[in-house]
């Protein structure tokens, strides 16, 4: 089993960074894809990134990439998600999940473990 929990949300302006953080609990971290997604209100939760048990490969929604960062820390048990130039479209709550097949995919039902969110408000 698999427990996640995000921190480093928090409201910015518009062009600013955050970094986001997901803690692992539990064995073989580096054998899990892990993911991360969002949700604003009223919309469905969409892909945002992922990244495989290896750090190798990662992938990114075209809505972020070139501002948004994935990586991992097998050592900590961490997954990290820095994001530059926020745009007020950003604003959700962002959740890792992570995936047992190791691959980075983009649909939320290839993966089994997800963690509680953390909310990331950017105003304009």
């Amino acid at each position: 089993q698999v427990q996640l929990v995000e921190s480093g949300g928090g409201l910015v302006q518009a062009g600013g960074s955050l970094r986001l953080s997901c803690a692992a609990s539990g064995r073989s971290f580096s054998t899990y894809a892990m993911g991360w997604f969002r949700q604003a209100p009223g919309k469905e939760r969409e892909f945002v990134a992922a990244i495989r048990g290896s750090g190798v490969t990662t992938d990114y929604a075209d809505s972020v990439k070139g501002r948004f960062t994935i990586s991992r820390d097998n050592a900590k048990n961490t997954v990290y998600l820095q994001m530059n130039s926020l745009k007020p479209e950003d604003t959700a709550v962002y959740y890792c999940a992570a995936d047992s097949s190791d691959w980075p995919r983009r649909s939320t039902y290839a993966y089994e473990h997800w963690g509680q969110g953390t909310q990331v408000t950017v105003s304009s």
